[in-house]
């Protein structure tokens, strides 16, 4: 099967204060259709930039891409703008992280799926896309959505308004959807709810979905293969199961550590990552989580690791995993 979307050393940069800050470097993976991929990892390891970077959203007078991202044989990132208007929506359909602030306050909802819709289908009437954003909202459980339909975003619950973004982002029916801490700042119960409506709908659409998220919860009951970055590298690729049961990098270990137990007993303490990221204002020459890693060996932070594969799904970058004679 041939992917959908292919990313291939794909390298981000920010210019700030007069330094280079490499938030991603050198991170490769593909979307093969209809799959849900997760991406995981520590606030600011590169997750959101990665995903920005897929669709052109960084700012262009501060950022700096190089690479490559192949949507049907074609390098997004050679695209000018006009032509990455045409991709995003239609091609490419992206859930922001907080519907409050990505939502226009000052316009009605369904104002906001029309504008969208009607961009990419300018053919299509006002009546005509009008009942087709209701029926979007009847697709991501609005209820009473024909009178929804006319109200503003302060008026919603944090999942309506979360819903409404989803809706937003499917009104041209794309092929990827990426979804970027759908369910950060809603309760457990409408996280949930959230989630199950994203597969639902991806079940009947076929969508392949690029999920980011630091929960391995969310990863664990969404995803059906994860990657694991770190410092602006993917340090692990494999499947969920695969990387909950048998995990093979030691970032990905002691994330797995970290999560509470249910079971844990109220004098037993959690077990944390020591330690903090690198400043990703200088690129390290080996292992950027050497400096937390309890397994860390002096060629760990003089050389990167090659990729190490356990299986064609199981991919890691780790000294430990490599031959003496290597």
């Amino acid at each position: 099967m041939s992917s959908l979307l292919e990313v291939e050393d794909l390298h981000v940069s920010f210019s700030s204060h007069g330094k280079e800050l490499y938030a991603v470097s050198g991170v490769d993976f593909t979307l093969q259709p209809g799959e849900i991929l997760g991406i995981v990892g520590e606030s600011g390891c590169g997750k959101s930039a990665t995903a920005k970077a897929i669709t052109k959203l960084l700012p262009a007078h501060s950022c700096s891409f190089s690479g490559k991202v192949m949507y049907q044989g074609k390098n997004l990132l050679g695209y000018s703008e006009k032509q990455m208007q045409k991709v995003r929506g239609k091609e490419i359909g992206m859930i922001f992280q907080d519907p409050m602030t990505s939502l226009n306050p000052t316009l009605r909802i369904g104002t906001q799926i029309i504008e969208g819709y009607q961009r990419h289908h300018p053919h299509v009437s006002y009546s005509q896309a009008l009942s087709y954003a209701i029926e979007m909202l009847e697709l991501v459980g609005i209820p009473q959505a024909s009178s929804r339909i006319f109200e503003y975003p302060h008026t919603l619950s944090g999942g309506m308004r979360q819903r409404v973004m989803i809706a937003i982002a499917l009104a041209c029916k794309p092929k990827i959807l990426i979804a970027d801490e759908p369910t950060t700042a809603l309760d457990v119960t409408i996280q949930a709810q959230i989630l199950n409506l994203m597969k639902e709908i991806q079940r009947k659409t076929e969508t392949s979905i690029l999920l980011i998220t630091h929960d391995l919860s969310v990863i664990a009951g969404f995803c059906d293969r994860v990657l694991v970055m770190y410092a602006g590298k993917v340090v692990e690729n494999a499947l969920v199961d695969d990387l909950f049961y048998n995990p093979q990098h030691p970032y990905t270990q002691r994330l797995l550590q970290a999560i509470p137990k249910i079971n844990l007993s109220p004098d037993e303490p959690l077990v944390p990552i020591e330690g903090v990221p690198p400043h990703l204002t200088k690129k390290p020459e080996g292992c950027s989580f050497a400096a937390r890693c309890p397994s860390a060996m002096k060629i760990c932070t003089q050389k990167l690791a090659p990729k190490t594969s356990f299986s064609p799904t199981h991919t890691t970058s780790c000294w430990l995993h490599q031959r003496k004679d290597s």
